[in-house]
């Protein structure tokens, strides 16, 4: 990949969202204040919306350094981007009103298979599958990592603690030629500009991303994810996201073992209950962002040493430390002094 365009693109993203934002927030504030409930770890009403910056900046800064620099922006890439732009609108709705449940998991539904429409037909991820049970997996598994990451995006900066540090290793690992260069572009350009959302969203945050937001870059941070997998590097795409498939997992597991109602607002989150338990909000981001550069060290190690033994045994180190930290968030923080 031209190393220009390395630079360019995550830079132009980062300018991009930024100024957006800076040009939308008065609007967001008019018009799309979330309102605290039962889920929010925020006490007064906040604008939400600036994923839009985001999902803008990426399909733009992506786009527009194609232009200038040869980069590959082919029919599957820009399937990708009607979906995603698909999923975005979705989103606003449901931002601004409240969609039912199953128009929105049908549209979240048509987004991702959208997706998969675009992957190479010789692409599989467990070979001893039929192809057609295994791309229904893979739809089901698609709509729920859309999901989880708007189920996770429910305090300042944990997005940001999740997506940049994810989407820097699949930069990495698409500039040492393991990841092809569509999914490695976009990396890129998310990475990039949720880097300029950064400043709007730290505790106490002034901004949110918003469904807008947050049911897109799901869907981009997916594909990347499948794409990776696709290249023989399936423990290294489990790795990568381990925190947020924990979390939403387990909750939703444990949400459903106890008869709850899923679909509600609810403050049982492993994170949330760290909060709840003596964290600062800043300790949990922090401690998220570390968990994701350790996951991403484990990924990188399993992609450059192919021996099984160390597959398991470093996907095992993965989800001890992954375990580790989600113990920690469940317990009471003991007082300092």
């Amino acid at each position: 990949m031209n190393s220009l365009l390395t630079i360019a693109t995550p830079l132009a993203a980062c300018i991009m969202c930024a100024g957006l934002i800076v040009v939308l927030h008065p609007l967001l504030a008019r018009y799309a204040l979330a309102r605290p409930n039962a889920r929010s770890s925020h006490s007064t009403p906040t604008p939400q919306g600036g994923g839009a910056a985001v999902i803008a900046a990426v399909i733009a800064s992506v786009a527009i350094p194609a232009s200038l620099f040869g980069a590959p922006v082919n029919s599957s890439l820009l399937a990708i981007f009607a979906a995603t732009v698909l999923l975005a609108l979705v989103g606003a709705y449901d931002d601004l009103r409240t969609m039912p449940v199953m128009p929105r998991l049908l549209m979240q539904a048509v987004a991702v298979g959208i997706v998969l429409a675009t992957l190479p037909a010789d692409l599989r991820l467990v070979p001893l599958l039929l192809v057609w049970v295994e791309r229904s997996l893979m739809l089901i598994g698609g709509l729920w990592f859309v999901n989880l990451v708007n189920f996770m995006d429910g305090l300042d900066w944990i997005t940001v603690a999740e997506v940049v540090p994810v989407t820097a290793a699949l930069a990495l690992f698409g500039l040492y030629g393991e990841l092809s260069s569509g999914p490695t572009i976009v990396a890129l350009a998310l990475c990039g500009a949720m880097i300029g959302f950064a400043p709007f969203n730290k505790p106490v945050a002034k901004l949110f991303l918003g469904d807008v937001g947050s049911l897109p870059i799901g869907l981009l941070m997916g594909w990347c994810l499948i794409e990776l997998a696709g290249q023989g590097h399936l423990i290294a795409a489990l790795l990568l996201p381990l925190y947020y498939l924990a979390d939403a997992t387990l909750t939703l597991v444990r949400r459903l073992l106890k008869g709850e109602a899923v679909w509600l607002a609810h403050r049982s989150h492993f994170y949330q209950q760290a909060t709840n338990n003596g964290f600062s909000v800043t300790q949990v981001v922090s401690e998220v962002f570390i968990l994701n550069v350790v996951l991403g060290a484990f990924a990188a190690v399993t992609i450059w040493l192919k021996s099984p033994y160390v597959q398991g045994m470093t996907l095992a180190l993965g989800l001890s430390t992954v375990a580790l930290v989600l113990s920690r968030f469940s317990r009471q923080r003991e007082p300092l002094g």
